[in-house]
């Protein structure tokens, strides 16, 4: 199998999350590519190679990264013909405030909204307070929301707070329905295959939000 993994990202986690991602596909024994959506690679990409794509994006004032959405708004007809993951990375998703979950999920509406794309999963993944790159203003602002959160307010150094065991989760079971998916259309003589295609279809729509 061929899998894809673009991303967009402003502080490096995103980015660090997409390669966990690579690293994880790769040890399965798959081919995969990951691509900036900011590069001049991403615009060359032919989707129709891939047999799965995975799109992770990071919200920053409630948008995710200009390149991204403009990435899959470019491609949204070919990407809803694959098998597709979109990974939403947030310090909102970390939250157990209902209206903070709310609006992160109302964040990923617009997205998908505005780029027509209909991804077969979506997944909320913690990102990380990047303390040591930000400006005194935000540096400051940043430092409250860890506070309220209940979460290290020492600014001298990063806090990470991926669930590195979820990103892994997620990346397997979406490797594992593409393949069996892949596997029962490739098998699927005289509609021998269509009921194991329809169970990996089902597969990826139960696992759609999380």
């Amino acid at each position: 199998m061929n899998f894809l993994v673009v991303y967009g990202t402003t502080e490096g986690q995103t980015r660090k999350i997409a390669e966990f991602a690579r690293d994880r596909i790769r040890s399965s024994g798959h081919s995969v590519t990951v691509v900036d959506a900011t590069s001049d690679s991403a615009r060359d990409l032919k989707l129709q190679e891939f047999d799965g794509v995975i799109v992770a994006a990071s919200l920053h004032t409630g948008l995710y990264q200009a390149a991204v959405e403009d990435f899959v708004r470019g491609r949204h007809d070919t990407l809803n013909g694959i098998q597709t993951a979109f990974y939403s990375v947030s310090l909102g998703a970390a939250s157990r405030d209902p209206t903070d979950l709310s609006g992160v999920k109302k964040c990923v509406e617009r997205f998908v909204t505005a780029t027509s794309w209909r991804p077969g999963s979506i997944h909320h993944i913690v990102g990380a307070f990047r303390f040591t790159q930000y400006d005194f203003f935000k540096r400051w602002a940043m430092k409250a929301i860890a506070y309220e959160k209940g979460k290290s307010t020492d600014t001298s150094r990063d806090l990470e707070m991926t669930d590195w065991a979820q990103v892994a989760s997620l990346t397997d079971n979406f490797v594992a329905a593409v393949t069996k998916l892949r596997g029962a259309t490739a098998n699927a003589n005289g509609g021998a295959g269509r009921p194991a295609e329809a169970q990996a279809r089902k597969a990826i729509e139960q696992g759609r939000v999380s």
